[in-house]
């Protein structure tokens, strides 16, 4: 290596060796590239380092824990804790999840089993507020309420959106009453929440009470009312879901056959949805939802005002609460409804005051009515008395005039009729009149609270069937039991129509047809409550006596000399009735219209 090469090498060494000295790096930034080194070899392995930390930058802002978790952020999760209010009459419990009623028990109540009466409970039931927050819907029901106030009558739940911003429901149970009151207290969330309504949802499903759940799901259905109109309900047969129009809702009732949770806004909703579905499940009735909008106006503090019913389907107890309520009894169509409503309600309140058994006060009810319309029962007898005097007369003619022709045999009969004074359907008409009476019962006493859990003679229970006979199995259009008040009352029937069909003279197809229609309705009223079936018994064992004392009273032979002496009358001393004068003409054009067709042929 000659002279120069050798410098030149010296000289770069020395180069290299100041720079590695001048320019190596510090401390801190080895500390540094070792964190990089490790931050990025985790990365990859999917792991985060419990110790490194990447500093954010100076100008992005620091978002609270609230912020990060979503709307309501405190109160998404949570512990769930319950607490009870209670008064001589309901107990209710409370649960923190949804800040909701989380059960309800109505006291001094059984179930048919003997257990007590706890209208719905568990996370099936549902309720709370629908909100739009920032487009999305944040349900109350799914968030961990605070409680913020409680007392030995009231409790206070709120759930938090920020600082003086909170939803808060008030609950006060009134000493000895069924009535809850609720109220909503929406704080600071004006400029929160979104839209001008909020939604109200409440959900939940029937416990089984009754001994036949196929009677509960026939007596039970959502009801609402609008203002200035009648309370409608939607089907009890079937699944069903209805668009409730515009306007005030006063209230809205999930009704059980005989106990019923109803939900009054103080100013009414504006509108929402009803739907039901029947239930399949064992020990569950049907599922109930409603969906109210409740206006919003936007005010940095408001308040809603409602009131909850929790108690018994009995009329008395649901007229007090005012708004209609008592029509979640249903009392039948028009004009059974007012029978019922104003005669037999009335009545059956009045006898009730005396304190006797309910099996006594449903005999002296049906001896009452049975005298009041007894005048209706005579004229239908004498009526029926005088067809049966003058059918030898009517198969004389039939004889004479034959089968060929009926328009003329029904006119030989009108003359008949008119010569002798007889209305032909003076028979039918009181019986008529009393149908309606006899209707009315079959609404009144299947939908009577005070029958319930009442027992007289064999039957237990007064307000469902009595399972006498009990088969094991189902038999088509029967079940699985016979009804022996049932059965008595098909056995009065037949009995009462025999001895219909000897005062009237029936015959033919009409004869057996009375014959038919008890065996019917053995079928249909098995599964009936027994108190009513108890009533159509004595109706026909009452009707029955009423029907010999009158026999006893009344002579056939007068009757018919009666009638002999109005055939004789001359025939201007003889008032024609309008029907008479009106079934004149008919069977008189009739027969001209048969003989212009004959021309004509």
């Amino acid at each position: 290596m000659d002279r120069n090469t050798f410098t030149g090498l010296f000289l770069i060494m020395i180069v290299l060796a100041g720079s590695f000295y001048f320019f190596k790096p510090s401390e801190a930034e080895l500390k540094k590239e070792q964190q990089r080194i490790t931050a990025d070899s985790a990365r990859k392995a999917g792991v985060m380092p419990a110790n490194i930390t990447t500093p954010l930058p100076a100008a992005a802002p620091v978002l609270d824990s609230v912020a990060l978790k979503g709307p309501f952020g405190s109160n998404i999760t949570g512990t769930v804790t319950t607490s009870i209010l209670e008064n001589e009459k309901l107990k209710l419990t409370f649960t923190n999840k949804g800040g909701k009623i989380l059960s309800v028990e109505v006291k001094d109540e059984k179930t048919y089993k003997g257990k007590p009466v706890v209208l719905f409970q568990g996370e099936q039931n549902k309720f709370g507020l629908d909100l739009n927050i920032g487009g999305k819907i944040v349900s109350t029901n799914e968030l961990y309420f605070s409680t913020a106030k409680t007392s030995a009558t009231s409790v206070t739940m709120r759930a938090t959106y920020g600082a003086g911003k909170y939803i808060e429901f008030l609950y006060d149970l009134k000493p000895n009453s069924n009535n809850i009151d609720f109220n909503i207290n929406v704080n600071g969330l004006n400029q929160v929440i979104q839209n001008n309504s909020l939604s109200l949802n409440w959900e939940t499903e029937l416990l089984e009470q009754e001994k036949s759940i196929k009677n509960e799901q026939r007596y039970s259905a959502p009801y609402y009312k609008y203002a200035l109109e009648t309370p409608d309900h939607l089907g009890v047969d079937k699944d069903h879901k209805e668009e409730l129009k515009d306007g005030k809702i006063e209230w809205i009732a999930f009704k059980q056959h005989f106990f019923s949770g109803v939900l009054i806004p103080k100013d009414g909703f504006e509108k929402g949805n009803l739907e039901v579905k029947v239930s399949t499940e064992p020990g569950k009735v049907k599922w109930y939802a409603a969906n109210m909008q409740l206006k919003f106006n936007q005010l940095a503090s408001q308040s809603y005002d409602m009131q909850f019913y929790f108690g018994n389907n009995k009329f008395a107890e649901l007229k007090k609460q005012g708004h209609e309520i008592e029509k979640l009894v249903e009392m039948g169509y028009w004009p059974l409804k007012y029978i019922n409503r104003f005669v037999v309600l009335p009545v059956f309140n009045f006898l009730e005051g005396f304190g006797w058994n309910y099996g006594l006060i449903i005999l002296v009810l049906t001896i009452l009515l049975k005298l009041v319309l007894s005048p209706l029962t005579y004229k239908s007898y004498i009526s029926m008395a005088k067809m049966r005097i003058l059918k030898p007369e009517m198969d004389e003619i039939k004889a004479k005039v034959g089968d060929d022709n009926p328009t003329l045999l029904q006119q030989e009969y009108l003359k008949l009729y008119k010569q002798v004074g007889v209305n032909p359907l003076g028979g039918c008409l009181p019986m008529v009149l009393q149908l309606p009476i006899v209707m009315a019962f079959f609404f009144f006493f299947p939908n009577l609270f005070e029958l319930r859990g009442q027992s007289f003679l064999w039957m237990h229970d007064l307000s469902t069937y009595d399972d006498f006979i009990k088969f094991g199995f189902t038999i088509p259009f029967i079940g699985d039991h016979l009804s022996l008040m049932c059965i008595l009352m098909t056995i009065s029937t037949l009995i009462y129509t025999y001895y219909n069909n000897q005062i009237s003279g029936a015959t033919g197809q009409m004869k057996y047809i009375g014959y038919i229609m008890p065996i019917i309705f053995l079928g249909v009223l098995n599964d009936y409550p027994a108190g009513l079936n108890y009533y159509y018994f004595l109706a026909n064992m009452l009707t029955f006596g009423q029907q010999f004392l009158i026999k006893s009273m009344v002579n056939d032979e007068k009757i018919h000399n009666t009638l002999k002496e109005n055939k004789v009358k001359p025939k201007e001393e003889k008032k024609k009735s309008k029907f008479q004068t009106r079934l004149d003409d008919y069977m008189r054009q009739q027969q001209q219209t048969k003989t212009q067709e004959k021309k004509k042929k």
